[in-house]
């Protein structure tokens, strides 16, 4: 089975020499890897350069964007630039981060995982980040969601999806759409995968009020965002969040902001956030 992995990275001197250890030290090697050097200011470029000459399936490609870290639509634009650059010659497309450190059978695994089921359109492990010295689960982390640090997509699920979304919410929406569509997520929880940088640890001010717009963009209408706002923030145990994400819900609305699925396709997402909470008070 081909997998070919994108890692978009900016500033990730301190940590992709890990990352590509760890996925050059696979048991399935990927086909090819792609890293998208996203207006480095530090030693990535050189990092990666090392690991380039050393191993002719990574590649680098250097890409200037702005140093404005919002979430979305940054990063899936850099994962756009890796992806123009390949051929369409592979069965799982990876879109990682350039902060984890996979266990050696990761890619093998998922490799079998896909193999064992025409149906799996998503596959990947658990992420863990260190406290206090131990590798926890990170809070964010669910059974019934893979995270956007770690996707792995099935080449003809990732198209049949419209591949992904330069938009905060882009790693629910394609889950979302990938059901949608009649296609299997899974998670293995015996693959666990270091997250080195937890989750949002960068996002600036001017984030904070994407995802409240990115639950308009997927048409969960307003309950569904106030239900889902109050959740996240308790979450992440910062209840000025839930005022952040209704803001930007509001706005979002107020501005008739496009959608970033159809109106069926909404219908589809809005009755199955229905029955994943009622099942859950049940």
């Amino acid at each position: 089975m081909n997998f070919y992995i994108i890692i978009p990275a900016h500033n990730e001197e301190s940590s992709i020499g890990l990352t590509l250890d760890s996925l050059v030290n696979q048991t399935l090697k990927p086909k090819r890897l792609v890293v998208v050097n996203d207006n480095s200011t530090d030693d990535t470029q050189d990092i990666v350069e090392a690991y380039r000459t050393k191993h002719s399936w990574i590649e680098l490609i250097n890409s200037k964007s702005t140093n404005e870290h919002l979430p979305g639509s940054k990063i899936i634009n850099a994962f756009y630039t890796g992806y123009a650059v390949l051929d369409t010659d592979y069965d799982i497309i990876c879109k990682f981060d350039a902060d984890l450190i996979f266990p050696n059978n990761y890619l093998e695994q998922l490799s079998m995982h896909f193999g064992n089921n025409d149906k799996l359109g998503m596959a990947a492990g658990f992420c863990y980040i260190e406290k206090n010295g131990h590798w926890i689960l990170e809070n964010l982390t669910r059974k019934d969601h893979i995270r956007g640090a770690l996707k792995a997509y099935k080449k003809e699920c990732f198209l049949q999806i419209g591949k992904l979304k330069p938009s905060m919410g882009w790693d629910t929406v394609d889950e979302l759409l990938a059901k949608y569509y009649g296609w299997e997520l899974l998670t293995d929880e015996s693959l666990q995968v270091k997250h080195l940088k937890p989750t949002g640890i960068s996002y600036n001010k001017a984030s904070k009020y994407l995802q409240g717009e990115a639950m308009y963009k997927m048409r969960y209408g307003f309950i569904i965002t106030f239900i889902s706002a109050m959740k996240l923030a308790y979450k992440k145990r910062r209840f000025d969040l839930f005022k952040d994400y209704m803001v930007g819900y509001f706005e979002a609305k107020k501005n008739n902001t496009d959608f970033l699925v159809t109106e069926e396709e909404g219908k589809f997402i809005r009755n199955l956030r229905w029955k994943g909470m009622l099942n859950k008070m049940k």
